[in-house]
């Protein structure tokens, strides 16, 4: 049976207030969730979060990582660094990182094996333009993403990662995939992995 997992991604909104309004909400809402409940805030309120949520049923994740471990890459989070603050789960490939930052899946998939070396789980994200849905391509976009995972890592590293179908076309613009297209690409991923 899949375990049912939801992850709030804060991108960049925050303050402290915020953060502690934000978690104390949530903290008082989740009751007896029988789901898996992860907050992925930005790095400088990692360890604010860290501290709420001390003793919770509530996990920390953060919003990306850099594929080394130190060294002079100025601006950049290690996974090390993520780990540091309690945080278990890291987002890969969003569609942000993506778009505007040119995170290539080749990128991606050392982000995921930078993630699985620290014993990180990657949310990796997955998913299509709005273009690209349109010209019927959704299929032949995912596989790609998920293939460089593969060829970096294998088929079994799969075992360790969170897969997040995240269509590009949904995020920001007030447009929600339905959940029969939600449903639609999961049954695909799902059949891609298991015929592989």
């Amino acid at each position: 049976m899949r375990k049912t997992i939801v992850a709030g991604n804060w991108k960049m909104n925050a303050s402290k207030e915020s953060v502690n309004t934000l978690i104390m909400g949530i903290l008082a809402g989740i009751g007896d969730v029988k789901s898996e409940v992860i907050v992925c805030a930005p790095y400088p309120y990692l360890s604010q979060v860290e501290a709420l949520i001390a003793h919770s049923q509530l996990k920390l994740g953060a919003q990306s990582l850099n594929i080394n471990t130190a060294g002079a890459f100025t601006g950049e989070v290690s996974a090390d660094m993520i780990k540091d603050f309690g945080a278990q789960y890291v987002i890969v490939g969003h569609s942000e990182r993506r778009s505007l930052y040119g995170e290539s899946s080749a990128l991606v998939a050392e982000k995921v094996k930078a993630a699985l070396d620290n014993d990180l789980t990657p949310l990796f994200c997955v998913g299509e333009t709005l273009k690209q849905r349109e010209a019927g391509e959704t299929e032949v976009v995912v596989t790609e993403q998920i293939q460089a995972v593969i060829d970096l890592l294998g088929i079994d590293a799969f075992l360790g990662i969170i897969i997040a179908y995240e269509p590009v076309w949904a995020i920001g613009t007030g447009v929600t995939a339905t959940p029969s297209q939600a449903q639609a690409a999961h049954a695909f991923i799902r059949q891609l992995l298991a015929g592989l």
